[in-house]
């Protein structure tokens, strides 16, 4: 009895050594580091390795390692200072095709990294860097879809050859005709563009009115959100920040947690800018149907017409640079807007266009009754007027720009443009000192939880305490192993978590060493008593962590971030110390007191 056979003992051994080698990375540390990701996002060769080198030696600094990882180059330092001169050698000698970041990488020895092994990802309350909270403006993304319509619904209208206004009004497209009986081929034009839009009759029999259903409304602005991380995931990748986390919070905002950035301000313009382009020809009779008049910067305001010739959302690439000594961005448009742009100058050869710069911001302003609001500014100005001499299709240069503009506009349009404005609600400045700090506290809490619990277990359930506390500890490795497996980012309320966990998981232990204890009161045999202890106690361990594991699922679900990493801890927390506390103490317990005449047992 209480004996288990020689392949289930081999693969708790198994899980255990496995559980161990993935939790080691964790003890080798972290150094400063540079980082080098290719601005194209491809991956780097080996060859890059060695160009990084030679900078370094012809500068006189050696690094602690360099190496590929994730078609990255990176370059660890024993020191700050090295890491900082060479940032700066790696941007002026790779500035052309490679973004550079600073950053810190676990000291890993190179048969460690060749398992494809890493430490846990920490938290930015833990590591330092930037949190910022932004909110997207859903008014404007529902706003963009509906003059998408518009401008469509006049093209098909006069692809017809029906006479037609078309306007936006009040979250509605107004459609005016000239006569009654343009109504019904109007009607089936509209369905035919999107059925799922809402058709209803005008005030009159010349008119229609159309609108998004409710269902159109919520796609329109889950796709907004969704387009905005990854419009944002590629401007911070531009910007060479390390291991950045850009996900979405809620309804309608976005988590941007940047490792290793102390300054919120340098990213404010990059993350909320909303700045684009548009390309329209100038109406130079002034008597298109809907066209107005766009002001100037540096340039006369022009009379343009309403159709978009293409948009910054069809721009898959974009650089800065100079043409015919003025800033410049030379564009490439995908192959729709590419097919627009080409039909467009071939049709209009030797007529004005003009590029439209477009930005949106929020503005402070104060109500009557003294309280704060904002105010949306939507800045739309004519920078570039230019004849159209030759036809081209999806290559061409905009100008009328400064220097810093044209960098920064190149930037934006090769991260593609978000779908709505984003305005920061709130950003915070973690600096790494306090980020130690957290570990250092969060850590020695877990110590001496740890310790408290060892020590209680020891003196009070003696040599089966012993055994619990080997569990415990087997505990903590399982949970860190399984953080570094998932890389799930370790923050301070997750250390809480393990901490918690720590004081939970011998809980299991003390229900089936108290029904033991209890056993062998009632005159039962040892080993009986040691089988009916786990086998009773088991129902209550599993209903007790099963319901635990239910909150901490509900937790994970709708909780923000903090919330999230108490959660994950403490659902990790849960699996494993079950497996350890059943499992693992029944193991070593079969193995030290199964199948033997025992008068009493060390509880």
């Amino acid at each position: 009895m209480n004996r288990y056979p020689t392949w289930l003992n081999l693969l708790v051994l198994l899980i255990l050594v496995m559980g161990t080698l993935i939790a080691m990375p964790n003890l080798y540390g972290t150094v400063p580091a540079v980082q080098l990701a290719q601005a194209d996002g491809n991956p780097f060769a080996e060859a890059r390795v060695a160009r990084v080198e030679q900078v370094l030696e012809n500068a006189g600094i050696t690094p602690e390692a360099t190496f590929i990882q994730d078609g990255r180059v990176v370059v660890r330092f024993e020191s700050t200072d090295d890491q900082g001169k060479a940032g700066e050698l790696f941007r002026d000698a790779f500035s052309s095709d490679s973004n550079v970041a600073f950053t810190i990488a676990p000291k890993l020895p190179a048969w460690v990294r060749g398992f494809g092994l890493s430490p846990m990802s920490l938290g930015l309350d833990l590591r330092g860097g930037v949190y910022v909270l932004l909110e997207v403006d859903m008014d404007s993304a529902v706003e963009s879809r509906l003059a998408a319509y518009e401008q469509d619904f006049a093209e098909r209208l006069r692809d017809e050859r029906i006479r037609s206004r078309v306007e936006i009004n009040d979250s509605q497209i107004n459609i005016r005709l000239q006569s009654a009986e343009d109504t019904e081929k109007a009607r089936e034009i509209v369905s035919a563009a999107d059925a799922d839009l809402l058709i209803f009759d005008g005030a009159d029999a010349r008119s229609l009115r159309v609108r998004m259903s409710d269902v159109q409304i919520k796609a329109r602005q889950d796709f907004a959100i969704e387009q905005n991380i990854t419009t944002l995931r590629n401007r911070v990748d531009q910007l060479g920040v390390a291991e950045p986390l850009v996900q979405r919070q809620g309804v309608n905002r976005i988590v941007v947690q940047l490792p290793g950035v102390l300054d919120p301000n340098q990213l404010d313009e990059i993350l909320t800018a909303t700045a684009t382009l548009e390309f329209r020809m100038v109406d130079t009779a002034g008597d298109s149907p809907g066209s107005r008049r766009y002001t100037g910067r540096g340039v006369p305001s022009q009379m343009l017409k309403r159709e978009v010739v293409a948009s910054g959302d069809q721009i898959i690439n974009a650089e800065s640079g100079f043409s015919e000594g003025q800033p410049a961005v030379f564009i490439t448009l995908d192959s729709a807007g590419g097919e627009r742009m080409l039909k467009n100058t071939q049709e209009n050869l030797r007529k004005p266009m003009s590029t439209v710069f477009i930005e949106t911001r929020r503005e402070s302003v104060t109500l009557p009754d003294g309280s704060a609001s904002y105010r949306t500014v939507k800045t739309e100005e004519i920078i570039n007027t230019a004849t159209i001499n030759g036809i081209f299709k999806d290559r061409f240069v905009t100008t009328g720009l400064t220097p810093v503009e044209a960098r920064d506009l190149a930037l934006l349009l090769r991260a593609g443009a978000l779908a709505a404005p984003v305005f920061k609600v709130e950003d915070r400045t973690i600096g790494p000192t306090l980020g130690q700090e957290n570990i250092d506290r969060g850590f020695n809490a877990v110590r001496i939880g740890f310790l408290a619990v060892v020590v209680f277990m020891a003196i009070y359930y003696r040599g089966f305490g012993m055994i619990a506390n080997l569990a415990l500890f087997s505990n903590l490795i399982f949970i860190v192993a399984l953080l570094s497996l998932i890389q799930a980012s370790l923050t301070l309320p997750g250390i809480a978590g393990i901490v918690l966990t720590v004081g939970m998981a011998v809980d299991a232990n003390v229900l089936i060493f108290e029904r033991i204890r209890e056993e062998i009161t009632s005159g039962n045999t040892i080993q009986n008593s040691i089988h009916a202890g786990y086998e009773k106690a088991f129902s209550s361990i599993t209903d007790a962590n099963i319901t635990t594991l239910i909150a901490a699922i509900v937790l994970f679900a709708f909780g923000t971030g903090p919330i999230k990493g108490f959660a994950v801890t403490l659902s990790l927390g849960i699996i494993t110390s079950m497996f350890t506390a059943i499992v693992g103490t029944r193991t070593v317990v079969n193995l030290v007191f199964g199948g033997r005449r025992l008068e009493k047992l060390p509880i």
